[in-house]
């Protein structure tokens, strides 16, 4: 007859107790061959074993606690309506009404924008004209501070552009500002010792 042994799905229709076609075949290999019963009985014993655990079903939850901790990607537009929808308002006038504000607003800047484009020449020119004024303004508070701080002669030594006074200058500034360091680094260490 049949020289081989019966292969797994075979003895899934067998334990099934499948009927048709290829079916008597099978049941009698098992009856001729031994080997193949023994397994088949095995198989039986295992399913029966199956069969008498316990099913138990997953509580109501776990569906909930497992999707807490799956990462879920959600699109940007997605997220921004959800940010967005809590200061919506609820009413339908009132939403109407809200889109319509908004779109004024949208046409107001629209129409800002445009303008500033047809006109940018003369955008451009008051531009100008302000930031010019506001620099010699700051200019002047500059030079007003630095007379205030160092006297008229070392604003006169910077008018003049002398590389030499400009180099005293910055040369008197860093001694000043190392002997500050020092003195206060001596300050500091003395309270140290005290404290």
């Amino acid at each position: 007859m049949n020289h081989r042994h019966l292969l797994p799905e075979e003895f899934d229709l067998l334990l099934d107790d499948e009927v048709g076609f290829g079916v008597a075949p099978l049941r009698e290999h098992v009856q001729e061959c031994g080997q193949c019963r023994a397994q088949l009985d095995d198989a039986r014993l295992v399913v029966a074993a199956l069969e008498e655990l316990p099913q138990f079903a997953p509580s109501f939850t776990m569906a909930d606690r497992v999707m807490a901790q799956v990462p879920v990607f959600v699109p940007w537009q997605v997220a921004a309506l959800d940010a967005v929808r809590p200061y919506l308002p609820r009413s339908r006038a009132a939403r109407m009404a809200a889109v319509g504000l908004m779109g004024l607003g949208g046409a107001v800047l629209t129409g800002g924008a445009l303008w500033l484009a047809a006109r940018g020449s003369a955008v451009s020119f008051a531009a100008d004209v302000a930031g010019s004024r506001l620099r010699g303004v700051a200019v002047q508070a500059g030079q007003s501070a630095m007379v205030t701080l160092f006297g008229p002669s070392v604003m006169d030594t910077l008018q003049r552009g002398s590389l030499l006074g400009l180099g005293a200058i910055a040369a008197g500034f860093l001694v000043a500002a190392a002997a500050s360091a020092f003195g206060l680094r001596a300050i500091a260490s003395a309270a140290r010792r005290r404290g």
